[in-house]
C-alpha cells in the first residue's frame, strides 16, 4: 500500500511539472488536452514518489520501476502505463537538458508490452451493401453516398475525409491530396465509382446543401459548415443498421477493410502503406494478419477438405 504523500515534497514536485508544462507549450505549442494529460500522468508519479518522500527530480531508475510494478498492481491499462511511461521520459529529459539531474532514470526502462488488436473490418458483401443504402436523389444521403465511397475507395481517415476541401479533389485526374498526421501529405486515387458518386455529388446535392453561403469544405453539413467526424460516425451507423450489417463497427471500419481487401487481392504491403499514410511498415502489418484470418476462415468454408 502506498503511504501517504508528504505535502510538501509533493508541492515542489508539482511546481516542477509546471515549469516543464510551460516549456512544453511555449517551444512546442502543445494543445491544452495534451497538457492536462501530461499533468496528470506526472502528478500521479509525484503523488507516488512524495509518499516515499522523494521530489520528482530525486528519483531513481528504480523508484520508477516501483511505480510500473505499483501501476500493473493496480491494474491500469497497458496501453494508459506504456502513454505515461512516455511523458515520464520526456520529463527527466527536460531536466537532464536544464541540468536539473545528472543522470537519466529511464535508461532501458521498458514499456508494458502491448496487446496487438485487430482492427475490425466487413467483409466485401457487407461494403457493397453499406454503400448501396444511401439514396442519390435525396439531398443529404447524395453527400454520405459520395462520402462513403470514397473513404472505402482510399481509405482516408474519417478526419482527413470530414477536412478535405475542393483544392485537394481532381475529377479529371481521379486524385485525392490527403493532408495527414504531421502535415504529410500524399496522393491517392478514387476509382472510377466514387469519382462518379463525388461528381453526381458536386453537380447536385453540395449546392443545396450551401444554400448561399460559401465554403471550400467538400462534404459541409446540414447547415453549410465542417461536419464533425462524430455526425459522419452517426451517419455510418445508420446505413449500418438498414442493411442490416451486423458486428461491432468503428470510425475506421471502412479504412480497415480498404486495407484488408486490398491485402486480399494481392495488394502490396507497402503499396497499402503509403495509401493509408503509414510513416512505419510494422503499423501497415497488422492488416496482414487481418487478410490471412479471413483467407483461413474462406477455406474453412468454403474447400471440401477445409
Amino acid at each position: 500500500m502506498r503511504q501517504q504523500a508528504d505535502p510538501v515534497v509533493l508541492s515542489k514536485s508539482q511546481a516542477a511539472i509546471e515549469s516543464f508544462l510551460d516549456e512544453l507549450w511555449s517551444v512546442n505549442g502543445l494543445s491544452d488536452n495534451t497538457l492536462a494529460a501530461y499533468r496528470s500522468d506526472l502528478g500521479l508519479l509525484a503523488c507516488f514518489l512524495a509518499g516515499r518522500k522523494l521530489q520528482m527530480k530525486e528519483a531513481s531508475r528504480r523508484e520508477l520501476q516501483l511505480y510500473l510494478k505499483w501501476r500493473k498492481d493496480q491494474e491500469f491499462a497497458k496501453s494508459s502505463s506504456a502513454r505515461v511511461l512516455s511523458a515520464i521520459k520526456r520529463y527527466y529529459g527536460f531536466l537532464l537538458e536544464k541540468s536539473q539531474i545528472n543522470q537519466d532514470p529511464c535508461v532501458d526502462l521498458a514499456a508494458p508490452k502491448l496487446d496487438r488488436k485487430l482492427p475490425g473490418t466487413l467483409s466485401e458483401l457487407d461494403v457493397e451493401l453499406l454503400l448501396a443504402e444511401p439514396d442519390p436523389e435525396d439531398t443529404l444521403e447524395c453527400r454520405d453516398q459520395a462520402m462513403l465511397e470514397l473513404l472505402y475507395a482510399t481509405g482516408l481517415r474519417v478526419t482527413e475525409l470530414v477536412g478535405l476541401t475542393l483544392e485537394q479533389v481532381s475529377l479529371r485526374q481521379g486524385l485525392v491530396r490527403v493532408v495527414g498526421k504531421g502535415g504529410k501529405e500524399r496522393l491517392v486515387p478514387m476509382g472510377e465509382p466514387a469519382t462518379a458518386a463525388l461528381e453526381y455529388y458536386l453537380s447536385s446535392a453540395r449546392g443545396l446543401l450551401l444554400g448561399s453561403r460559401v465554403s471550400d469544405v467538400v462534404f459541409p453539413s446540414g447547415r453549410g459548415q465542417m461536419m464533425t467526424r462524430q455526425t459522419f460516425w452517426h451517419r455510418i451507423k445508420l446505413y449500418a443498421l438498414r442493411a442490416n450489417i451486423q458486428g461491432e463497427l468503428s470510425p475506421h471500419t471502412l479504412r480497415h477493410a480498404f486495407a484488408t481487401h486490398l491485402l486480399n487481392h494481392g495488394a502490396d504491403l507497402r503499396v497499402v502503406q503509403l495509401l493509408l499514410g503509414h510513416s512505419s511498415l510494422s503499423t501497415t502489418q497488422i492488416y496482414t494478419h487481418v487478410a490471412k484470418l479471413r483467407l483461413a476462415q474462406l477455406h474453412s468454408q468454403h474447400h471440401p477438405r477445409g
